[in-house]
């Protein structure tokens, strides 16, 4: 940028009294330190250029107490006085105070755009302000709009000069001789190219907006991993050891009253009633039977801590604010921020060797665990459970030790039993639930090795049975059987009868947030060769989030204990309501040796067609069977009733 001509500068207005400067500055502090801000060049950044505005205004005062009288009235024939009213603009009475600070911090910030070199010593507006100083703090105005946005960018575009017109006009509302006038004054060698690139004046009113504003401010923190090394340096010396444990010793709590949670950073009232443990919401015992919807909204507060204030305040703490020692994880699709606001409580007791805490906060279900003796260490788990009703909200796993699960049952449940989903012509096993709707260590499904059994949890209440199984989540998943729209719980001998073959693909939707699984037989296929019958089935996993469900094909051959995997996807509506249909295939061996392509898709397809592997063929229906060789590989597309294409799930 071009640096003010202090040579050919013309005489500054006379200097006013000190006083009288003093006044001008804290009558117009505000639009003397925008007018700084916007002349300031943006690559200072936002924070310095507050800085260095508010220094640059503050600055601005006579060096003497009162002005030479001849010397005053010479500066006041050279220059004359910018006639300015009490706002600053022009037109009003002259202000000898309020035009000398103007043109000081106009000079100033000037200055401060040029850059330093090693030919010329420093300028005092170049170097950094030492004050203000704000520590711990990033400063800024705050955000406009686009229009806002677009005249900052544009700024930064003209030189120190060029912005300084622009807000002298925009800003001062001066006329352009007036403008010249300044900028000369200033020390701009070339005030008319300056008003020239000014741009035009019909966007002047965005120059008072709130985004060039830079007494009202927004705060951020600064680099935090750097103020950390710098801290854990400092803790070498013995001064700021003793500051830290001030800092530590004041009151409002500490990390020894929250338990494992991190130290306090916020001081928000939203936020402390949050987590108050006595503003906890709790919900009558028997709300569930007369409350309009039946979710996890109308759970009671269950367990033998409830009235725990000091175990409940600590999981209140641990969620807002988790510290190093805390062991956190959330389902996919699940933020693990602090609560909006109080949460309910659903249980508070001892479970196992760790005391466990539940609650609900009408998005989350989240576990906060800590053992039985110390709370240096604990475990915080969130899980998604927005649109949670009877069906979904079954129950809840409050541990998992050795390999078992202890289940929090839903207040709505008469009967609990035990079901081995690949024994399906085997009897439910009752369990008997404690006092709080806890149930006895149950075996969990494992999800490794080999698939020797598959436990469910089978749940009577309502005029219903419902099974629901551990998915290695807070909240079990939901089984059902049935077209997609017509699905029903899998609790009769047809349905548990195709859940024992396709129990064992569970595992690969472990983790991933599901709510229910589908099984559907959508077809059947008579085999080659005269080997029996098909059964085509496909399996959606729905997840809490509504988003990349799990679909799988399965083919089961006759006698089969266990159905192959034919074709899978995530995030594909196949088998849903949006998309109830499916197309899957498979390479098949035939006992006399002849490999073949089966393919079925549900009853929405009219035809089916292969192509590839040195195969080409096609059949009308819904089901295709073609000679094939030995590992070819073969694409798979239908077309639907109404003449649609449709491809094979997958592809």
């Amino acid at each position: 940028m071009t640096a003010p001509d202090t040579a050919t500068r013309p005489p500054s207005p006379a200097t006013p009294d000190v006083e009288q400067a003093e006044a001008a500055i804290v009558e117009h502090y505000p639009r003397l330190v925008r007018l700084a801000y916007l002349v300031l060049p943006p690559t200072l950044g936002r924070h310095r250029r507050v800085l260095t505005a508010h220094s640059l205004a503050q600055r601005a005062l006579p060096r003497g107490r009162r002005s030479g009288g001849k010397a005053a009235a010479g500066a006041r024939r050279g220059v004359p006085g910018q006639r300015v009213d009490r706002r600053g603009g022009a037109g009003g009475t002259i202000d000898r105070g309020y035009a000398y600070v103007r043109l000081q911090v106009l000079r100033s910030a000037l200055e401060a755009g040029v850059p330093l070199t090693f030919r010329a010593l420093p300028r005092r507006s170049q170097l950094p302000a030492p004050l203000p100083q704000v520590w711990g703090l990033r400063l800024f105005p705050r955000s406009g709009g686009a229009e806002e946005l677009a005249l900052d960018q544009w700024l930064a575009t003209l030189d120190g000069p060029g912005r300084a017109a622009c807000v002298l006009r925009a800003l001062e509302r001066l006329p352009e001789p007036e403008v010249l006038r300044v900028l000369a004054a200033a020390g701009v060698a070339d005030p008319e190219a300056a008003v020239a690139g000014s741009g035009d004046p019909a966007h002047d009113r965005l120059f008072t907006s709130p985004e060039f504003d830079p007494c009202v401010l927004q705060a951020r923190p600064t680099d935090l991993l750097r103020r950390r090394r710098f801290g854990r340096a400092a803790l070498a010396a013995g001064a700021a050891l003793a500051v830290c444990g001030v800092l530590l010793a004041l009151p409002g709590g500490g990390w020894g009253a929250d338990g494992a949670a991190a130290p306090p950073y916020t001081r928000n009232a939203a936020v402390e009633q949050a987590l108050d443990p006595a503003k906890l919401i709790r919900v009558a015992p028997g709300l569930w039977r007369t409350s309009s919807r039946t979710g996890f909204s109308t759970w009671p507060a269950r367990g033998d801590r409830i009235d725990d204030r000091e175990l409940l305040r600590r999981a209140l703490a641990v969620w807002a604010r988790p510290g190093k020692s805390v062991v956190a994880s959330a389902t996919p699709g699940t933020p693990p921020g602090p609560p909006m606001g109080p949460p309910q409580l659903l249980f508070a007791g001892t479970v196992d060797q760790a005391v466990v805490v539940l609650l609900y906060d009408g998005l989350r279900v989240v576990r906060y665990a800590e053992p039985r003796t110390g709370t240096s260490v604990a475990a915080l788990d969130f899980a998604r459970t927005d649109g949670a009703s009877a069906e979904t909200a079954t129950g809840l796993v409050l541990s998992r030790v050795d390999g078992n699960v202890r289940y929090l049952i839903a207040p709505w449940a008469s009967g609990v039993g035990l079901r081995d989903l690949l024994k399906p012509g085997e009897a439910t096993v009752p369990l008997r639930l404690g006092p709080d709707g806890v149930t006895p260590p149950v075996p969990s499904p494992a999800p490794t090795g080999n698939c020797t059994s598959w436990n469910a949890l089978s749940l009577t209440g309502d005029g219903s049975t419902r099974l629901v199984t551990d998915l290695g989540e807070l909240t079990p998943a939901r089984l059902t059987s049935g077209a997609p729209g017509a699905e029903r719980d899998a609790a009769e001998g047809g349905e548990l009868g195709d859940w024992s073959r396709i129990a064992c693909l569970l595992p690969s939707v472990r983790s991933a947030g599901v709510r229910t699984v589908n099984s559907w037989t959508y077809a059947k296929q008579q085999l080659p060769e005269g080997e029996g019958t098909a059964t085509w089935l496909c399996t959606r996993a729905e997840t809490w989030a509504g988003v990349q469900d799990r679909v799988q094909a399965q083919f089961l051959t006759p006698g089969a204990l266990l159905a192959a995997q034919a074709a899978k996807a995530e995030g594909s509506p196949a088998c849903g309501p949006r998309e109830p249909r499916v197309l899957a295939g498979v390479l098949w061996k035939s006992k006399a040796g002849q490999w073949y392509t089966l393919a079925a898709g549900s009853a929405q397809f009219a035809s089916l067609s292969a192509s590839g592997g040195a195969v080409n063929g096609s059949a009308t229906g819904n089901r295709l069977a073609l000679k094939v060789p030995a590992g070819a590989r073969v694409e798979l597309s239908g077309k639907l009733t109404d003449g649609t294409k449709a491809p094979a799930l997958g592809q």
